[in-house]
């Protein structure tokens, strides 16, 4: 009950659940008296989970200097930004006031989002906004607390807090004319990140490398994928700002790194491996962001580098179907974007095209071998006229099929 003694119990709290192995069993801690049977922590005044909330409620954002008050709420929030990262902790802190009160102590600051310093109390809160909104019933507690609205003005700042409004604002299913300019900025800014967590590297003046999940950075982007195929209804113009070739090979990336990952006979490998929820949503935004990759360019003829777009990237996708744990959903995504890609390589699509000649380089890059995803189920049809008239069956009357 102490105020001024409190936030220190929340500060070496917070250090501890910087392993994530540890922040379940933290928000367990449920203590009774001696001999008495165990209590829930949603149902015990004692357990953390119970304190830290009454610390919130019952503690203003910005008391009297001097009073350690605000020192409490804030590292309390601290290690409430950590221990939400957790599916089962979320799903406990959602059913409880805490939610409503991070949503305000943002709605009720005074400084704008340029001037939060790192680790101040509007700074952790719109982290534990991020955490909370990726998890489906933490997600309904910041709606209904009006999290939405709070955060869609700090997306125009365009730094770190302008990304984590961006993201919370994707996974909290914001209407798509909220996202400034079309929505291009927060596509660039979230598909950065999860490039350079890829990369295993942050960006300078803004995130060290581990700072965000690559499923939170794909899930996000993913919601903003979604968010946008419903606002264009299939036409592809909502979509074209998400679908540039870079992100959709990005996309690529993801998926077929799982892939290789989960085959024992494959070779090479990358240095960063995604986690398979990564790789579903990876496809989710592939599946809503198709009428923009698929879109037909000027040339309406057909396009042998579409043709071999089409047949390797269609091949990856029901690679990733076929492997073992991946979601009925995921499974039938994949199956659906396989079948739509083949069905339109009979003309030149100039996105799938680039992002297939990207995703080839990273591979390259990567030392992975380039024939993995090459159906062998038919050859390509080669006479006298190509790059192989040196065989002995070259001439006017025979021609070759490779298998």
């Amino acid at each position: 009950e102490d105020k001024q003694e409190s936030y220190l119990c929340c500060i070496c709290l917070m250090n501890l659940s910087f392993l994530e192995a540890s922040i379940t069993t933290i928000l367990q801690h449920s203590p009774v008296a001696e001999g008495e049977s165990p209590v829930a922590p949603l149902e015990n005044p004692e357990s953390l989970l119970r304190v830290l909330e009454k610390l919130l409620t019952n503690s203003p954002a910005v008391p009297k200097s001097g009073s350690g008050k605000s020192e409490g709420v804030r590292w309390a929030c601290g290690l409430i930004k950590n221990l939400a990262k957790s599916e089962e902790n979320a799903a406990l802190i959602g059913k409880t006031e805490i939610p409503k009160c991070v949503v305000e102590n943002i709605r009720g600051t005074t400084a704008p989002p340029s001037r939060w310093t790192s680790n101040s109390l509007e700074d952790f809160s719109l982290f534990v906004i991020l955490n909370l909104a990726q998890w489906a019933i933490s997600k309904e507690a910041l709606i209904d607390a009006g999290a939405v609205d709070v955060v869609k003005p700090i997306m125009a700042e365009g730094d770190l807090q302008g990304l984590k409004a961006t993201m919370a604002c994707a996974l909290l299913d914001g209407p798509f004319d909220a996202f400034p300019d079309g929505g291009e900025p927060a596509a660039k800014a979230i598909s950065e990140l999860m490039s350079n967590i890829t990369e295993k590297k942050g960006k300078d003046g803004q995130y060290a490398y581990g700072v965000f999940k690559l499923y939170t950075a794909s899930k996000a982007y993913s919601c903003l994928a979604t968010s946008a195929s419903r606002a264009d209804g299939g036409s592809g113009d909502a979509t074209k700002a998400l679908g540039s070739p870079s992100a959709v090979a990005l996309n690529y990336q993801i998926v077929s790194d799982l892939v290789l990952s989960a085959m024992d006979d494959a070779e090479g490998g990358s240095k960063y491996v995604p986690d398979a929820m990564s790789a579903e949503y990876a496809v989710s935004s592939i599946e809503a962001l198709l009428p923009s990759i698929l879109k037909a360019g000027e040339n309406k003829g057909k396009s042998i580098e579409t043709e071999k777009a089409a047949g390797e990237i269609s091949q990856m996708f029901l690679t990733y179907a076929d492997i073992a744990g991946t979601s009925d959903s995921a499974r039938a995504s994949a199956k659906s974007i396989s079948t739509k890609i083949s069905e339109s390589s009979s003309s030149a699509r100039p996105v799938l095209e680039i992002s297939h000649d990207l995703w080839t380089q990273y591979r390259k890059r990567e030392g992975q071998p380039l024939d993995q995803f090459i159906s062998q189920e038919k050859g390509i049809e080669v006479d006298e006229s190509g790059p192989l008239d040196f065989l002995p069956c070259a001439n006017a009357d025979s021609s070759c099929v490779i298998l």
